[in-house]
Parts: C-alpha cells; structure tokens; sequence
C-alpha cells in the first residue's frame, strides 16, 4: 500500500492531535476505518498515547488493530509493554472481570513478543487488585520461564499479589529465596502478614529489621496496624514491646504530640539503647517538657547507657528551651571530661545561645575563640546581638572584627556597631567607622534587610 501524501499526513497528525487532547469513541472510529484504507506512517510511540486516552474497551482494541495494520507489533516489544501499561486507568473505569492488562498480555504472548519486567508487574498487580491467585500463578511460571525470578521489582510484585491474595505460605517462600532484600521487599512481606491479620509474624519480621535495612513509613504502618490487634497498645495492659519496634513506636507518637503514649511504650520495652533513650529525650524537648527531658538523661546515666552526639544536642537543647544555663555547662562539659567526646557545632551552637541569653557575653566569647573549628558568622552574629542588648560594646567590637575577618563586605556588622557608638554617645568612634564604612561597596539588599530587621526589634519582638 502506497504511503500517504505531505498533505495527508499533515491531516493525519493535526487530527491526531485532537484525539489525543478530547477521545471521542466516534471521532476514534472514523479515524481508524479512514487509516485502515490508507495508513500513514506514524512513530510508535504516539500508539502507546493514544492507547492511554481510550475510555472504552472498542476503542483500545481499534488501537490495537492499528498496531497489527501498521506491522509495529511484529519485533518491537516496547510498543506492547507500553500498551499494557497504557490500560491501567482504563481497567479501573471497566472494571472487568478479567483485567485488560491480562487480556493484552495474552495477545501479546500469542503475537510471540518477550515481556519486560515492567509488563510483568503491572500484570501481576492486575492479579492481585482482581484477586486471580490462578492466573497469578502462571504468571508466575511465566517469570521463572523468562528469567526474571531475581529482578526485585518482579519479586516485590509477586510477594504483593501473593500478600494481596492471602496466600502468605508462598509469599514467605519468595522472600526467603530473595538473595538481597531491600526495604520495599520487607514492606510487602510485613504488609501481607499484617493485611492477612498474622500480627505475631508481622511483629517478629519487623525485629528482624535489625539486619540492617531502616523501615520506612509504609512499614511502620503496617506494623502498627499490627500491634493494634496484637499488644493492645490502648489498654493498661504492661504488654513488653521489643527494642526496635517499641523504639519506632516511641518516636512515632512523639512526634505525634502524644507524649503519654510515647511514655507509656518507653517503660514496656525491657532492654533499651542509646537510640531509645534518644527518641524519648528529643520527643520530651521538641514538646517542650524540658525538665522532664533532663531528668531522663541523668536516668540514662544511671542506666550505664552511653550517650551520643543526639543524646547531647537533644538534652542541650532542652537546657536552652528552659533558661537551665548551670545544668546545661555542666552537661556540655562533661561531653569531654566524663564521655571523650568532642563537642561538635550543633552542641557548641546550643552553648553559646544558653550563655548569651544568660548575659554571658565573655564566656560565649571564649567558647567561640576555643572551638576547634572556625566560627561562622551564625555563632558571631548571635554574640553580636547580644552585645547589642547588653550595651557591651567591648566584646561587640572583637567579634565585629572576626565578622569582617570572615565576610570584609558585611555591612551589616558596621551598622549594628555604629548604632552601638550612636547610643553610648560616642561620636568619635561612630565618625571614624563611618569612614571606614565609606570604602567599602555596600552589598545590594543589605540596607532593606537590616533595615527590617530593626522594625522587627522595635515593633514586633
């Protein structure tokens, strides 16, 4: 059959065009018998489009018609994987009794094209959203035939259909084969023993966790899914919670706000480490029970559990929330002397900020000057701040100095000490900056920000 003409075409893709932009089971009807006679030659990546803009079950086998007519169906297997794909929407409307992604797999095998696993997964999510454990199965065959038994998308797609279908006992087996497991596999194989109410193995595979692969939130869900049915986790009943899932849990409704709960499941774990101790304090802080916070760390002591560079940061913080400034330098001492553990800049920030809104403006100096890292202009500009406030313009004028050391353009460290001269009446000092601030190009914005930042001290902190 001759191909069609310039003129032709160019009708063919401007009609093409609005098919894909409103189908219309008419518009496609007439579109496929007028090309059924003469054909244009199109790329196969636009039939795969059109597959997906279908909204009846007519107009996808025309489609599919215009594959077989065109002859792009013979060797290229993309354009048919594409196609099962494509009818994923369209199933969901349907809502046939047999997928259509199964059916399209059917007529794609018979046409002899080698699945990918892209096409095998979304016909065996087609399986379980259908509930067909039989055609699953030889779906199945069809994995191990191909050799994709040890593709972990294909995997994690058969241990779901095989969760979905509540056949858990083959599941298990294709999680135990699995070489390597990642987490979306022990997503799916908790999943299913939660989703079919096996709570105590849905449980003990999340123990299991601890070989080294971190739970994300569908798993976490899914096994407290679990424990809703299996520890009664609401009633007063002193159920012990194992170490990694009661860990989880306490974080969890931490971070939730629930700090009875997180409490309440912190007491039932029998055995707890450094990472349990840690969700617990930083749960207690960021909520604001700061005392509580600390009273906990100093039981964590007692416990002989050794703490971390989170255990510090969440404890000083904590300190900072509450104005505890003695009991904080003693905690950030001790970090060295008691535990050998070097202050790192999260702890040393949490210092500092605890002894300027002590007013100790030269101890927070000499912090900063002995860290074993280079201050940033974070650290100075708090200290900056706070000699503002205090009218300590000494220690206001050696930070200014390092603030420059660091940024020679800050503008903003001139202004903050000019102001200070201004109210201390020292127009000497503010004259002789004013021309050292006049050589100095004034960095764009700098102005607008200092500017609203001196409005949000006056009118609104």
């Amino acid at each position: 059959m001759d191909s069609c003409s310039p003129l032709c075409g160019r009708m063919f893709l401007s009609k093409l065009r609005l098919l894909v932009k409103r189908p219309s089971l008419h518009f496609l009807s007439s579109f496929h018998t007028q090309n059924l006679v003469s054909p244009p030659q199109i790329s196969p990546n636009l039939l795969p489009v059109l597959a997906g803009k279908c909204t009846s079950l007519n107009q996808l086998k025309q489609i599919h018609a215009q594959i077989i007519v065109s002859d792009q169906n013979s060797s290229d297997g993309g354009v048919a994987n594409r196609i099962v794909s494509s009818s994923a929407e369209l199933e969901h409307k349907l809502m046939a009794l047999i997928p259509l992604r199964l059916l399209l797999y059917m007529k794609m095998r018979k046409l002899g094209v080698t699945p990918g696993n892209n096409t095998l997964t979304f016909v065996l999510k087609a399986c379980a959203d259908c509930h067909l454990l039989n055609s699953g199965k030889q779906i199945h065959t069809q994995v191990l035939k191909f050799g994709l038994d040890l593709d972990l998308y294909v995997i994690n797609s058969l241990i779901r259909f095989y969760g979905v279908c509540g056949d858990m006992s083959d599941a298990r087996k294709l999680f135990e084969e699995v070489p390597v497991r990642n987490f979306i596999i022990w997503t799916m194989i908790v999943s299913g023993y939660a989703q079919n109410f096996f709570s105590n193995e849905a449980l003990l595979l999340f123990e299991m966790l601890a070989e080294g692969v971190e739970p994300n939130g569908e798993t976490l869900l899914s096994v407290l899914c679990a424990c809703a049915r299996s520890l009664s986790l609401e009633s007063e009943e002193q159920t012990e919670v194992g170490l990694m899932l009661g860990t989880a849990l306490v974080d969890i409704y931490a971070q939730k706000g629930d700090i009875s709960m997180a409490r309440s499941l912190f007491h039932k774990i029998p055995e707890r480490n450094t990472t349990t101790w840690n969700a617990m304090i930083c749960g207690l802080t960021d909520l604001g029970h700061a005392v509580e916070a600390l009273e906990l760390f100093q039981e964590m002591g007692k416990a002989e559990v050794m703490p971390n560079d989170i255990t510090f940061t969440g404890v000083l913080s904590a300190c900072c929330r509450a104005g505890l400034l003695e009991d904080g330098r003693d905690i950030f001492l001790s970090m060295k002397r008691v535990y050998e553990n070097e202050p790192k800049i999260e702890h040393n920030r949490c210092m500092v900020d605890l002894l300027v809104q002590g007013g100790r403006l030269l101890e927070a100096e000499e912090l900063i000057s002995g860290m074993v890292s280079e201050p940033d202009i974070v650290f100075l500009g708090a200290i900056l701040e706070a000699c503002k406030n205090h009218g300590n313009i000494a220690i206001a004028e050696r930070v200014v100095k390092k603030m420059l050391h660091l940024e020679p353009q800050n503008h903003g460290a001139y202004d903050v000490l000019s102001s200070m001269y201004v109210d201390a009446g020292r127009w000497e000092d503010e004259l002789k900056l004013r021309k050292e601030m006049k050589d100095l190009t004034k960095i764009p914005g700098w102005g607008f920000v200092d500017t609203w930042m001196e409005l949000a001290r006056k009118h609104i902190l």
